[in-house]
């Protein structure tokens, strides 16, 4: 099924509820595709939560054959991908299991986050809305401390706890609505959210600067409190480094 980008972050939710063990997403001209392997059960609770899907017969083997289509990224410094893959030698290997939820890690909005992120001096950081831990993860090991990764979906910090240990780093995950409340104290922020949640976010936040992304290029969040200081675009798809309006221009 193709569900809106509007409604995308909804539906991930409702399909990560439906299938912990893991769904397939992929973009397209009208909005994001959300499938999922499941029985004629799983069919029912599908058409309970969304009103209207497509299904069909799959092949014998597609238990294997799903792992074709997810393939590690080389971002600068670091590898991202699954564990059936072999990490470039001279790379930072951020392995990330895609059969727990949210895929590997490698959708343009998380390759632009890296991209930022691997510019930056490692501070403390916060991961608002972490999903796999990708981020957190990648950070740990490129040097920040400490982390936390924060979420509202259970299934999301079990996943972030999960793929914390098989990276063999250290991560803090909060279970949580960062869009409401305190946020926990960090000088850096990652959020790789929505453009609504992004702007939500702004008034909350302490650091020193903060790296998003989850929006479209022809998007432009305003962080409340903070100036734009880079951009970087990938199909289609946006990340912005916001520091603080006190603080000098680097």
């Amino acid at each position: 099924m193709t569900v809106p980008l509007a409604r995308a972050e909804q539906a991930r939710a409702t399909m990560i509820e439906l299938f912990p063990h893991g769904f397939e997403e992929h973009d397209d001209a009208h909005g994001v595709e959300l499938a999922a392997y499941t029985d004629s059960a799983g069919e029912e609770r599908l058409w309970h939560a969304f009103g209207a899907v497509q299904a069909q017969d799959v092949e014998d083997g597609w238990e294997d054959r799903w792992r074709r289509f997810h393939r590690p990224a080389r971002i600068g410094r670091l590898w991202v991908g699954p564990p059936w893959e072999e990490p470039d030698a001279d790379a930072i290997a951020v392995v990330i299991d895609p059969g727990r939820a949210f895929g590997t890690g490698t959708h343009p909005t998380t390759r632009l986050c890296l991209e930022l992120l691997g510019e930056l001096e490692p501070t403390s950081l916060l991961d608002v809305g972490c999903g796999s831990g990708v981020l957190s993860i990648a950070a740990a090991k490129l040097g920040f401390a400490p982390v936390t990764a924060m979420d509202v979906e259970p299934q999301a910090i079990e996943a972030t706890e999960r793929n914390a240990a098989a990276n063999d780093v250290e991560i803090g995950a909060v279970l949580g609505d960062a869009l409401d409340g305190e946020l926990p104290s960090s000088e850096t922020t990652i959020a790789n959210i929505t453009l609504e949640a992004v702007e939500t976010l702004g008034p909350s936040l302490r650091s020193a600067c903060a790296v998003t992304s989850g929006y479209l290029a022809s998007d432009a969040p305003t962080l409340a409190g903070y100036r734009t200081e880079a951009r970087r675009e990938r199909d289609g798809w946006a990340a912005d480094l916001h520091i603080r309006s006190d603080s000098p221009r680097v």
